[in-house]
This record gives C-alpha cells, sequence and structure tokens, in this order.
C-alpha cells in the first residue's frame, strides 16, 4: 500500500483538489439558486 503512496502520490493530490474544486463549485451553485429564489420570492 505504501509503494502505492509513494509512487502515484501527484496523481492522489491532484484526485484531492479535484474533489475539493468540485464541492466549492457546488456549494455556490447551491448558494447562488438559493439567491435567485430569496429575489424572486421579494417581487
Amino acid at each position: 500500500m505504501y509503494d502505492f503512496l509513494e509512487t502515484n502520490s501527484l496523481y492522489i493530490v491532484m484526485l484531492i483538489v479535484l474533489i475539493i474544486w468540485v464541492g466549492i463549485f457546488g456549494y455556490l451553485r447551491s448558494l447562488d439558486n438559493k439567491i435567485k429564489k430569496i429575489e424572486n420570492s421579494g417581487k
């Protein structure tokens, strides 16, 4: 297991960064939908 982590450490870091970016994008998307809902209810 340690050999796998040692040889593929760059790919593991890239995968973690990708997961973080997808999470941030999803959070901002849901936040945008909530803000639009609030704006439309005020009209």
